[in-house]
């Protein structure tokens, strides 16, 4: 099967009005905007933001299709020879920063490159990842469980988990942006049907995932210790998404509409100098965890945190 770039891009629409649907349901209260935002070459981005719900403070799930004359450097950074290539392009993206800290923060990107070279080279790219603020070991390792199911093999999700542990290493703060899930570039794995099958697993495993932890945690209270530790940790997510994510950098380079482009960003963060959890406290220990090379799959611990403890 030819890669097909209209296929994706109408699979991502529709996963677009699924997650728009399923979040809006988990909230209960607020509801997200809608857009249309067409582009002088033929394409049309679709931003759906929903802010100040009852269990999500934000959520951001952005439809792109391009169609450019050159494929920007971040696009393109493993393979320099493509940069400058007319090129069709197509991406979801997902970002939500719940309200209640002990929810993570989380992120999905799902995207797809024809490049107009001859012969056309295509690829697909995205992943999704866990920023927790408070360390429950159980969240973690279910999440990993779907990001497993997510992949066809065993030696797929380690390769891939691997690549979200370096890619999401803050390396100024010496630390993971979270607990990780999966990453992937330049993908075409089996060819494009094969490809495409995973992206689509991808997106359903997220969506399972990050809805189950929601339901887990939505009622639990939090203190103000909490919250103010939640910012804090927002404002590391911050850092990463403007000092290292190629995404924004795509997004900045390609001329995107600025207000899309950091629709990531969280709408609250602080930060404060020299800030030092608690010793042994929850926040304290959440440290421990936001390091490469853990192996969630297979993670036994009797000292799971909960919120009884």
């Amino acid at each position: 099967m030819d890669p097909d770039i209209a296929i994706v891009r109408d699979h991502f629409l529709r996963l677009q009005s699924e997650i728009v649907k399923t979040f809006e349901e988990l909230d209960g209260a607020a509801k997200f905007s809608s857009e249309r935002i067409e582009s002088v070459r033929g394409g049309f981005s679709q931003p759906r933001v929903l802010a100040n719900g009852k269990i999500l403070e934000k959520a951001a799930v952005q439809f792109t299709y391009t169609l450019g004359e050159q494929l920007p450097a971040a696009a393109s950074e493993s393979r320099p020879h493509l940069a400058g290539s007319g090129f069709a392009a197509t991406s979801i993206s997902t970002i939500v920063h719940p309200r209640n800290p002990h929810i993570p923060t989380t992120h999905l990107n799902l995207r797809m490159f024809v490049v107009d070279t001859k012969p056309k080279v295509w690829y697909f790219g995205g992943g999704f990842d866990l920023t927790p603020y408070l360390p429950y070991e159980e969240d973690f390792v279910e999440w990993h469980q779907f990001a497993r199911q997510a992949c066809s093999s065993d030696e797929q999700y380690k390769t891939l988990k691997r690549k979200c542990d370096e890619y999401f290493f803050i390396h100024h703060r010496n630390e993971c942006r979270g607990i990780g899930g999966l990453f992937f570039d330049d993908y075409d794995d089996g060819g494009f049907e094969a490809s495409f099958q995973f992206v689509q697993s991808v997106g359903k495993n997220f969506l399972t995932a990050y809805s189950s932890l929601i339901e887990r945690r939505r009622n639990i209270k939090w203190s103000v210790e909490e919250e103010d530790w939640m910012l804090i940790r927002r404002g590391r997510y911050a850092e990463f998404n403007l000092a290292i994510d190629r995404g924004t950098k795509y997004g900045l380079q390609s001329g995107r509409r600025i207000e899309s482009v950091l629709a990531s960003l969280p709408p609250r963060a602080k930060w404060v100098y020299d800030h030092l959890a608690a010793p042994n406290s929850p926040q304290d220990r959440l440290k421990d965890y936001l390091k490469p090379g853990i192996d969630w799959v297979n993670f036994v611990d009797n000292s799971v945190y909960s919120d009884e403890s």
